[in-house]
């Protein structure tokens, strides 16, 4: 997994309106979720800012980053857990974060790699990605940048479901009955099938 470097500061003042001035001032609000449970047994939360520049290469990006925090001094890795963009403008209004610590597993969400020309295109047909991503359980240290799905052998309306595979030292959280890839039987395909039938 790739890894980048955001810095922050401590936010005291969780008002409506301190938020508001924050984001005016381009900070997004974050929070960070870690292994430390306060009085109510839930994980206790560090709220802080992050300049939306710093905020934008981690959200808009094709990749998964372990995220390395400095939070006033303060050093964390974390990984994003959660995200909440403008219903209309679409930048990012808040970021979740979740404290990684080592040999612990967590759940992430790590984009899908078709691999391979499928049997299935060679015979006129057209490979879908049904999912962008896949949800696995793993430390962070063994989590990949992406999940590399070999499809050479998938034929002509065939498909690929996620309780078919299995990748080294991860394990898969996304539902076994969730269709990965697959290939779609196209008008040319449906064409020559056909003509093959009738010779």
């Amino acid at each position: 997994m790739k890894q980048i470097a955001i810095s922050g500061s401590l936010r005291t003042d969780l008002g409506k309106k301190a938020t508001k001035a924050a984001r005016m001032n381009d900070l997004v609000p974050c929070v960070l979720y870690g292994e430390k449970k306060g009085e109510n047994g839930l994980p206790e939360a560090t709220h802080f800012l992050v300049d939306v520049k710093q905020i934008n290469k981690v959200v808009y990006s094709p990749d998964i980053y372990l995220v390395n925090i400095t939070i006033d001094g303060a050093e964390h890795k974390a990984v994003v857990k959660d995200l909440q963009f403008h219903a209309v403008k679409d930048n990012v209004l808040h970021v979740d974060f979740y404290e990684v610590v080592d040999g612990k597993p967590i759940v992430m969400a790590v984009p899908i790699a078709p691999q391979g020309l499928a049997e299935g295109v060679r015979a006129g047909g057209k490979l879908m990605s049904m999912v962008r991503k896949l949800k696995v359980k793993a430390t962070y240290d063994l989590i990949p940048e992406k999940l590399v799905i070999d499809v050479t052998s998938l034929g002509l309306g065939k498909s690929i479901k996620c309780g078919e595979l299995s990748f080294e030292g991860l394990e898969l959280v996304t539902p076994k009955e969730v269709v990965v890839c697959t290939v779609k039987m196209t008008r040319a395909a449906r064409g020559a099938a056909a003509a093959a039938a009738k010779g």
